[in-house]
């Protein structure tokens, strides 16, 4: 193997090569690995069909092929002035829910939007009113839409609704249900 001194360091260029080489060719094995066995299980003889395969393969026909980016938005109503901390937790709760019901139901949208580097914008509404609005016209194009209502253990009445999370989604789908709001 060839050393080279560079600066006075030596340096194996042979094994830096072969650790580099080797290192992208076990990722892109176990990549196409892991898919091969999800396809196989998906077609093979024994396999069996529930809705949420179903919910799930209708995801690939319309999100997936259609690419772009992905983000999640997260609008707050401005009407029950909560404090900052108050307005994290109930995002945070948003923010999970929307992941749980991806996870759920359209996997290979959560895959796209977390390979996109999980991009969320905080955008803010006047009311409850504008809010539900929000969450109609977003579920209504197909987008998980997810409403927190608070337990009311602190600054707010229990069952308010406080934050909706639109998403994650292809970016111009969810544009089109948030577009207009102003950042919080």
């Amino acid at each position: 193997m060839a050393n080279v001194s560079v600066g006075g360091t030596n340096l194996n260029i042979a094994g830096l090569l072969v650790s580099v080489v080797c290192g992208v060719a076990c990722g892109w094995f176990l990549r196409g690995f892991k898919h091969g066995a999800k396809s196989e299980e998906e077609e093979g003889p024994d396999a069996t069909s529930s809705d949420e395969e179903e919910w799930e393969s209708d995801d690939d026909d319309g999100e997936e092929n259609a690419g772009g980016s992905y983000k999640m938005v997260i609008v707050v109503r401005q009407d029950l002035k909560m404090g900052k901390g108050k307005i994290a937790a109930q995002c945070s709760h948003a923010a999970v829910g929307a992941y749980k019901q991806l996870n759920k139901h359209k996997k290979s949208t959560l895959k796209s939007w977390e390979y996109c580097g999980q991009p969320k914008v905080v955008l803010k509404c006047q009311d409850e009113t504008e809010l539900l609005a929000l969450h109609q016209h977003a579920s209504a194009i197909g987008l998980t839409a997810t409403v927190i209502q608070d337990a009311g253990r602190t600054q707010i009445a229990p069952g308010s609704r406080t934050v909706l999370g639109v998403g994650p989604g292809i970016e111009s789908l969810v544009d089109k249900v948030t577009g207009h709001l102003k950042l919080l």
